[in-house]
């Protein structure tokens, strides 16, 4: 028998399947095309294939390897009908700066369909040490001892002592170089701060992390001249000046492009240009209380004095704020949160053109300095105010559990609070991972505009899931206000974190995958400007790179779906499955992508349901990796195994489903009932996982309930007061107290089955137990004393009538009163 044709003649289903095998095999490694076409010519030769067959093959197989050839005779082609059928996603000019400002990073990976496992281990996780643990015990732990949450509130405003500390300590400049008399705190410094003054006041930590966020110190550290960073940055660093940045206007928040505050340049009548300001803002935290304004307005130059043309586009400023025209004075009531949130306004203001930051060369390039400091600020802020806030309840409400009874049991020990304390618990570990996987990379000099929105968005979404546990579980002693409440004014500013620095409906719906997907993905972008180009060889490599990359995830995609995830290429250890899940999740989620962009083109950015759904996906990729690398970097405590993997398996049931709301309400015409019917079915037979069981999360529930090490850890960067005349010091005493008494009870309680005393509760029971020997006079008193304390400490407080009485606020607005008169 010839060798030509022997799989047909002897073989042929077995020669199929070696066929289809080899063709998944080059699929999921990602064979370059001239391993296909010499896999190709393989199997026709033995196959025995026809010429016919031979030249209907190999012609479109040598068209594409011939680049030349390729572009002439398919390039053009497709150009042609992209072009005609206008299907292409068009790119406003705020969008297109957004997408280019800032960096890829795990995004990246994780949209790659092959993340590489390697690379994110070499990543840095580092842990707060040296000169900034010395700042958190000294300065920071002073400040948060300085502050009553309660007073704040009651009075609207931190105490002056507080405000002249901060400024004397630099906490306003933290990120200010040290050389401008800073501390010039790394990223992970500045977000320890803000975590740790979070779990004592949320005024006391937006009054610090505001100046340290986007705004002028940043700006001007990055873009400034040299004379306005000598002349501000060592007067922002030690409080001379209080800094604001006025961006977001009744009509433009997340929309900038809707801006109207204007800037105008004219020739004064000295000769010096200057610009006349005019703006309506709000929303804008310190303003009341600013010294130095930074400001965004459209600029325009109508007799082209910069040499620019007449539409300069967004400019940011700084104005002073004693300038003639300048408008503060009102506050907004923010939930009734005591931190100055305020309107501003500006009535032909005049500065000079070197004001503009960076000067006059800087003119019109503001929304690119924004987007780009802005993947940073959102990296660090309010992910660490989530964080150190998620920890604060995971500490109040583990010690809450232990020492609140009901039916004579401890309430940790019910099932029913079981079950929400594992989420906070389990929530804590995974934001606590998150902030520090993000920060790092902030620290390595990444700026990471996708990964910063999520982490912005999924911390603030977590915190707000934590806190509502936390007042469900200490319920009375939760909703009733005073000194010792420890939870309520935490609830009741939650919403204010989910609305700034991009709301979260926009940043889920629009921001992480609508955008997230053409920035992260290694070829869309670059077809995208290739064609508005008119560059067609660039748009013809990576367009057939892009083919290529489809190939490959679609095979990667079914092949670790198959296996579970069992042919990827990942760490050893105990977490050896969750790794094999995020490269399964990855090539489905990479290959998804792209059929999203192929199939919605220009309409994907309308299809806000779809594209939440995907950045739910990304989302909960990024916080699993996250997860992973800090159970990894942390040396794979085992105390801390159950809160990694209770978080890992909520990662995935989320991403399972997203998926299946993707494949639900997926809108392709010839593939919708495919996607409808077998695939969803598939992928609910064949999950990426449900929610964490209840014996795992009683393992998470329990580590929060007891004084010691892991509890201590999981909750690093807590403000404790050692007070027990404080709330939080108190639950810490009480804890601490009841902790001990349970070895005493547990001799009353075996006394009780000996029968040598009476059945009741062993608290109640303590007096006749040191009569009858069975537990000694110390004993007897430490009961004593955890029982007053546990009474002392589920105490709420309650107030006379008369205090009661409230001074209503009158809101004040002067175009609304100008309007009705």
């Amino acid at each position: 028998m010839e060798l030509n044709g022997i799989l047909a003649e002897s073989y042929p289903t077995v020669g199929a399947i070696l066929a289809v095998l080899g063709a998944l095999t080059l699929g999921f490694v990602g064979a370059k095309l001239i391993v296909w076409t010499v896999f190709a010519a393989a199997v026709l030769f033995l196959f025995g294939a026809h010429p016919i067959v031979w030249i209907i093959v190999g012609v479109p197989l040598v068209i594409l390897l011939v680049k030349p050839i390729r572009r002439i005779l398919i390039t053009n082609t497709i150009v042609g009908i992209l072009k005609k059928l206008n299907i292409l996603p068009e790119i406003s000019e705020t969008e297109r700066v957004a997408l280019e400002a800032g960096s890829t990073w795990v995004d990246k990976e994780l949209l790659s369909g092959k993340p590489d496992f390697k690379a994110l281990a070499r990543e840095p996780y580092k842990k707060a040490a040296g000169e900034i643990t010395e700042f958190l015990n000294g300065p920071v732990e002073k400040v948060c001892a300085m502050v009553d949450d309660w007073e704040v509130y009651k009075d609207g405003d931190l105490p002056q002592e507080v405000w002249d500390y901060l400024k004397k300590e630099k906490f306003f400049g933290m990120i200010i170089p040290k050389e401008y008399g800073g501390l010039g705190f790394s990223a992970l410094a500045n977000s320890e701060v803000v975590a740790k003054l979070s779990t004592r006041s949320g005024p006391l930590a937006i009054t610090v992390m505001v100046p340290n966020s986007l705004g002028p110190a940043e700006l001007l550290a990055h873009y400034g001249t040299q004379a306005q960073k000598d002349h501000y940055l060592p007067r922002l660093a030690d409080g001379r000046e209080i800094p604001c940045f006025a961006l977001t206007e009744p009509g433009a928040g997340s929309d900038a492009g809707g801006m109207q505050s204007t800037g105008v340049v004219f020739k004064d009548d000295d000769g010096s240009l200057k610009i006349r300001l005019n703006w309506e803002k709000r929303y804008i935290t310190l303003a009341a209380v600013s010294t130095v304004l930074g400001l965004a307005v459209k600029l325009r130059d109508p007799d082209n004095h910069l040499g620019k043309g007449e539409d300069l586009g967004i400019t940011c400023l700084l104005v002073p704020s004693k300038a003639d025209g300048v408008v503060l004075g009102q506050r907004h009531n923010p939930m009734g949160v005591p931190f100055y949130n305020c309107p501003t306004s500006g009535n032909d203001v005049v500065v000079d053109i070197d004001q503009i930051i960076g000067g006059p060369d800087y003119a019109g390039r503001g929304w690119q300095m924004l987007m780009e400091c802005l993947a940073v600020g959102r990296s660090i802020s309010l992910p660490a105010q989530s964080t150190g806030g998620a920890k604060y309840v995971a500490r109040v409400a583990g010690a809450y559990s232990a020492i609140r009874k009901q039916f004579g049991l401890e309430i940790g020990k019910f099932e029913g609070i079981e079950e929400p304390l594992a989420r906070i618990g389990g929530f804590s570990y995974l934001l606590e991972a998150s902030r520090i996987f993000t920060v790092g990379a902030v620290d390595s000099g990444i700026k990471p505009s996708v990964v910063s929105a999520i982490a912005k968005y999924n911390s603030t979404e977590l915190f707000r899931k934590a806190i509502n546990d936390g007042m469900d579980i200490l319920g009375g002693a939760a909703i009733s206000r005073g000194k010792r409440n420890l939870l309520a004014n935490g609830y009741i500013s939650t919403p204010i974190g989910i609305t700034v620095e991009g709301a979260n409906i926009l940043t889920r719906s629009m921001i992480i995958f609508g955008q997230g997907v053409i920035r992260c993905h290694p070829y869309a972008y670059q077809e995208l400007k290739a064609l508005t180009d008119g560059d067609v060889k660039g748009f013809d490599d990576n367009f057939f790179s892009h083919v290529g990359f489809v190939n490959r995830n679609l095979c990667r995609a079914l092949l670790l779906s198959l296996t579970r995830g069992r042919l990827a290429s990942t760490p050893g250890g105990p977490m050896k499955k969750y790794y094999r899940k995020i490269a399964w999740a990855s090539a489905s989620f990479s290959f998804m992508s792209d059929l999203a962009l192929g199939s919605y083109g220009g309409g994907l950015k309308l299809r806000e349901k779809i594209t939440g759904r995907y950045a739910d996906v990304l989302s909960w990729l990024y916080l699993a990796t996250a997860t992973l690398h800090r159970f990894e970097a942390e040396g794979r405590k085992k105390d801390h195994q159950p809160y990694a993997e209770w978080a890992l398996q909520y990662a995935f049931a989320q991403i399972q489903e997203a998926f299946d709301g993707i494949y639900e309400n997926i809108e392709i015409p010839v593939l919708r009932p495919l996607f409808r019917g077998p695939i969803k079915i598939w992928s609910r037979l064949n999950s990426f996982g449900g929610m964490p069981n209840d014996h795992l999360g009683r393992k998470v529930a329990a580590g929060l309930c007891k004084p010691g090490q892991l509890r201590d850890e999981l909750t690093y960067g807590v403000y404790v007061p050692t007070d027990v005349n404080e709330a939080l010091g108190r639950y810490e005493h009480t804890l601490k107290l009841v902790t001990e008494a349970n070895g005493v009870y547990k001799k009353i309680v075996k006394a009780i089955k000996a029968k040598k005393l009476p059945r009741g509760k062993p608290d109640a029971l303590a007096k006749k137990a040191l009569e009858a020997n069975v537990i000694t006079k110390e004993d007897f008193d430490l009961v004593q004393r955890a029982e007053a304390a546990r009474d002392d400490a589920i105490q709420v407080d309650s107030f006379k009538l008369e205090e009661f009485a409230t001074n209503l606020l009158t809101p004040h607005n002067e175009k609304a009163e100008a309007a009705n008169s």
